[in-house]
C-alpha cells in the first residue's frame, strides 16, 4: 500500500531530518510505503489535503478539528507530554513588559496558523484587546515574526511555544516573551483519511507506540522533540480537544 503522510508546516526547520528518518522507521515497522509530504505553507497543506490524495496528516489541533468534523479523518494518535502551548513576545528593548502594555492599534506578526492565532486571542483579552483592535501583519514563518519583532517594525509576535524555544540563541536574546499559553489539553495529532482501512491503520498505530523507548524509536523521538512518544487517541479524546477549542472560541 501507498500512503501519503503529511506534516503540518509549523515545525522547526531543525526538525526536518527528524520527519525523514520517523517516515523511514514507519516504513520499516509496517512494511508500507509511505510518502512524506512537508509542504512549506498552511496554504500549500489545504491544496494536498483537498486533492483527496493524503492518507495521514500530523495536524495542527485546529485544522484536526475541520479534516475530523467535515472530511472524514480519523485520530489514532498524539505527542505525550507536547502541548500546543503558544508565546506572545516582542523586541528586547520594547517599552511592553506584559500583555497589558499592548493598546488599541497595535502591529502585531503572525503566521497562518489558526490555533496560535485562536489562543493568543484569548491571552489578549487580559489587555481588553480583540481581533479589530489589532493591526494584524500576515508572514509566512515564525523566523519572519521574530525578525519583525526584533527590528521593531511589530509590537508583538505569535509564536507557537515549539518554535520560540527553537528560535536560536541569538534571536531569543534580541526577544522578550510577554505571556506563555498553558493550556495542556491541546495538542497536534496523527489523523487517517477514509482511504486507510482498519488493518492498515492498526499496524501505523502499533508503529507509533512501539517508538519510545526502543533502540531505533527514541532517538528518532528525541530528534522530533517529542521525548514521550505518541499515544493513543480515539474519537471521544478528540471530540474533548475540540469541545476545549470551541470554548475558546466562545
Amino acid at each position: 500500500m501507498m500512503l501519503n503522510m503529511l506534516i503540518a508546516p509549523d515545525f522547526a526547520p531543525e526538525r526536518f531530518a527528524g520527519w525523514h528518518m520517523l517516515n523511514t522507521l514507519l516504513q520499516k515497522k509496517t512494511g508500507m510505503q509511505i510518502h512524506l509530504l512537508t509542504p512549506a505553507s498552511a496554504a500549500e497543506q489545504a491544496e494536498w489535503i483537498a486533492s483527496g490524495k493524503v492518507g495521514a496528516v500530523y495536524a495542527n489541533p485546529f485544522d484536526a478539528a475541520t479534516m475530523l468534523r467535515e472530511q472524514g479523518y480519523r485520530a489514532i494518535a498524539r505527542p505525550v507530554g507536547k502541548p500546543d502551548e503558544m508565546v506572545i513576545a516582542t523586541s528586547a528593548h520594547s517599552p511592553c513588559n506584559k500583555i497589558q502594555d499592548l493598546k488599541p492599534g497595535c502591529r502585531i506578526a503572525l503566521t497562518d496558523n489558526k490555533d496560535v492565532k485562536l489562543i493568543g486571542l484569548r491571552l489578549l483579552e487580559a489587555a481588553d484587546l480583540t481581533e479589530a483592535d489589532i493591526n494584524w501583519v500576515q508572514v509566512d514563518t515564525y523566523q519572519a515574526s521574530a525578525r519583525l519583532a526584533i527590528k521593531g517594525e511589530v509590537d508583538a509576535s505569535f509564536f507557537l511555544a515549539e518554535a520560540y524555544h527553537s528560535l536560536s540563541r541569538l534571536s531569543q536574546s534580541q526577544l522578550k516573551p510577554l505571556i506563555e499559553s498553558r493550556l495542556t489539553d491541546i495538542t497536534h495529532v496523527i489523523l487517517l483519511g477514509k482511504q486507510v482501512d482498519e488493518e492498515a491503520g492498526e499496524k501505523i498505530l502499533q508503529a507509533l507506540l512501539s517508538l519510545s523507548g526502543s533502540a531505533d524509536g527514541q532517538p528518532v523521538l528525541d530528534d522530533l522533540g517529542i521525548k514521550g512518544g505518541f499515544e493513543a487517541m480515539d474519537r471521544e479524546d478528540a471530540e474533548f480537544m475540540i469541545d476545549l477549542m470551541d470554548t475558546l472560541l466562545d
